[in-house]
């Protein structure tokens, strides 16, 4: 058993991903679109609170569906650039295109109950949870 911590991709991978097409140094801000929405999910006895990292999306550009007990969360990343015929552009390090996240959940969610709001670029869900029916009932025969 190796108790040494896993290393991602080779060191030749790494080399090439230093250089951005151009340049010889990396974009400041890290890699150019996240490959999957960060989550934190909390659980109460009442509902599931779920806070998702969308910096940079306008709330228009976000989609939130419910089916049963999968939630998935969907944006898309927009440039809104303002160029005129006289702009050349150097150089761009921003990034535009979409990503989605879908989370299962141990029980349903009561969709019809959920809230979704969004804030200084983190979305806050709270998914009120479903009454589970209490199972089978035994009849009482007279």
């Amino acid at each position: 058993m190796s108790y040494l911590p896993s290393v991602r991709g080779s060191l030749f991978d790494d080399l090439l991903r230093d250089f951005a097409p151009g340049y010889f140094v990396r974009p400041l801000h890290g890699d150019p679109l996240p490959q999957q929405i960060k989550v934190d999910v909390k659980e109460n006895a009442e509902d599931f609170v779920v806070h998702a990292d969308l910096a940079g999306v306008v709330k228009d550009d976000i989609h939130v569906s419910i089916d049963g007990p999968v939630v998935t969360l969907s944006a898309e990343v927009r440039q809104r650039d303002q160029k005129s015929d006289d702009d050349r552009v150097l150089r761009s390090e921003r990034y535009f295109g979409s990503v989605s996240r879908s989370l299962r959940l141990p029980v349903d969610v009561d969709e019809a109950r959920a809230v979704a709001k969004y804030s200084d670029g983190v979305l806050t869900l709270t998914l009120p949870k479903k009454a589970q029916p209490q199972g089978a009932r035994k009849l009482r025969i007279d």
